[in-house]
This record gives C-alpha cells, structure tokens and sequence, in this order.
C-alpha cells in the first residue's frame, strides 16, 4: 500500500543457527534420549536451509519492474519435526527414540520446550499454536522465476552443523575473552552448546619463543603436567577400542596439519601463533586443545582453551565428571609451558 515495490517470502522451518525451530530441535535433540511427542511434531512443513533463505533475497535485488509479490519458500522435501529431529540426531549419531501421543496440548509443550530449550515459553506456544495447520508450499506460490533450486533437509542439516564448526574453528578465543584488557580465565564457560575451559599467561620472551614448547607437546616430550593421568586416560581408550597413547608424533619439533599426536590429530596449526589438536580418543562428543599466541609488549600470552562438545546426556555426563580433573590439570599444563617459554638468552 505503501508505492514501493515489495517482494515477501513466507517460509516455515528455517534450519541454520539462531533459527527459532532448528535451536528447539537441537536442544530436545541433545538432552532427551526418549521423547514424548504430541501431535504438531508430526505436521507436514517445508523446512529451508538458511542458504537458500540468503538466496532468495539477493536474488530479489535483481528482480525487474515495479510489481509486488507474496512468495512461499521451502526445501525440496516436504516434512515433519519429527523427520528433523531424527535427521539430526542420525547426523550428531545419537540414538533418539520418539514416543507419539495423540494430542496437541500447546500450553503444556510450551512450558516443557521453556524449560529444555532456549525458547520462552510464550514463543513456544505461538510456534506450537501455527502447527495446527501445516506448512507445506502450494502450487503455484513458489517463486521459481528467481532461480533458485532449495535443498533437501538433510542436506540442509549437514551444511548448518558444518558451517557451525567452520565458524566454531575460526574464532579466536583471544578476541573474545581478552576484550576486557586483563588476562582471563574460564574454568568451565560454554560457547553456543560447547563448553569451554580457557586460560591464559604472559611470558617475557617473543612469540616464536613462547610457541616452541607448544610446538613439542606430546610424544615423548609428554603433556609437561600429570603425564601419569594423561597415560591413564590413553589406557582408557586403548580398553574402549581407541588409539590411546602409543601412535606418539612423528617428529620432536616438527608438526604439520593431518598429522598425529598421541590421541591427537592436529587440525590447524600457524607458526609462532595457533596450535589446534582434534581429539581421536572414545568420546562422547567431540573434543579440541587449542594454545594461541599473541604479542603482548615486550613479552607475549599464551592461551590453552580445551573445547567439549558434548553429545546427548552421555557427552553431558562426561564433561562433568571429567571437570574436577580439568581444575587440577589445565592450570598446571600452562604454568609448565610457561616456564619451558624462555627467551633465547636464558636458554643459551
């Protein structure tokens, strides 16, 4: 009504970070390993990637001529919450068993998802109330002549945890828990669904100085604090079938990306700068060790961040009973490598 041309896209599921739907799944996902399903989790919807939601709207800014338009986006499937949700737990390889109840019951699953998920419960029962009806696209209200081809779900799945690791792995910690200007420390903070374990310390020597000791960990060089615990926790995945601590590292100071150490395999390392060890250890979830350096004067911080991202209860569980033992060994891993962190001098 307005006079200016206007093109709007109706979508239901959105699957990718910060989607409303696609957070309520994760989080029923990962924390429940049997689930009690009313009625709306099996509505037929049209879940979208949120690629294909970015396409769409660049692909309006070329679209000629002043008329207006009312599109329905949606994936190439046509599905449910359900589909979803075991999708994405096939995806996590989580064993989820979903139990179907025949009714709706909005304000009671509204309540239960506030609880369980980062949803309040009001937007619950809004989400809940629109799944009455289902969310599929109609004949004729696609907007074909943008161009764009949506992909499927599970497709859709894959790319959103995907480029969740990608970003996950492009973070730098320092950015973040150093924007205080004081060097921080966090026992047990969480980032999105993984938690956290970083600390930091400042050396008086060079960051190519401060990197070497990182550059030798592991191997027969050996973790530099409770070396005992870490060959404890290598016979512990030797019993669950895993590589434990016999494969060692091929070199003494030389490491490269694909490369192993111990249960570790290195994933990303920067000369003088980013060392990031991926766990290959049994593990419910997944698990990364990453030290960054950073000029700091005439000296430079070391920063260790362990990362956890824990798979259903059993990853929960792990993490917390693997936490007092972080206490002890965390802080005495950096106060060693920080002493092994010497300026040339004093090791000449």
């Amino acid at each position: 009504d307005s006079g200016v041309p206007t093109l709007e896209f109706r979508a239901s599921i959105i699957i990718g970070s910060g989607s409303l739907s696609f957070e309520m799944i994760r989080a029923l996902v990962d924390k429940l390993p049997v689930m009690i399903t009313p009625r709306w989790v099996n509505t037929r919807t049209q879940a979208t990637a949120i690629e294909d939601v970015i396409a769409y709207l660049l692909a309006a800014l070329e679209v000629q001529g002043t008329s207006n338009g009312v599109f329905e986006i949606g994936g190439a499937d046509q599905t449910s919450y359900s589909d979803i949700m075991k999708e994405y737990a096939r995806q996590r390889g989580l064993k989820r068993i979903l139990i179907p109840v025949p009714v709706l019951a909005p304000w009671l699953s509204s309540l239960w998802l506030g609880l369980l998920t980062p949803i309040y419960a009001r937007v619950g029962r809004k989400l809940i109330e629109d799944l009455r009806n289902e969310a599929v696209v109609r004949e004729g209200a696609e907007p074909e002549v943008l161009g764009v081809r949506p992909r499927g779900f599970r497709e859709a799945i894959e790319r959103a945890l995907k480029n969740e690791d990608q970003e996950f792995a492009q973070t730098r910690w320092s950015d973040a828990l150093s924007s205080k200007g004081t060097a921080s420390c966090t026992g047990g903070g969480r980032f999105g669904s993984r938690f956290l374990d970083s600390r930091s310390a400042h050396v008086p020597c060079s960051p190519a100085e401060a990197f070497l000791p990182i550059l030798r960990i592991g191997g027969t060089t050996g973790w530099y604090y409770a070396n005992w615990l870490w060959n404890l926790r290598g016979f512990i995945d030797l019993l669950q079938g895993g590589a434990g601590m016999r494969r060692g590292r091929r070199h003494r100071e030389l490491l490269a990306a694909g490369e192993t150490v111990d249960f570790w395999r290195v994933e990303a390392i920067e000369q003088d700068r980013l060392l990031r060890l991926f766990a290959e250890m049994k593990l419910p979830g997944r698990a990364w060790l990453q030290y960054e350096i950073e000029q700091d004067g005439t000296g430079s911080i070391i920063r260790q961040t362990a990362i956890f991202d824990p798979a259903g209860i059993a990853g929960l569980l792990y993490w917390y009973s693997v936490f007092p033992f972080h206490q002890f060994i965390f802080p005495g891993m950096l106060r060693e490598i920080a002493k092994a962190a010497k300026p040339r001098s004093a090791r000449d």
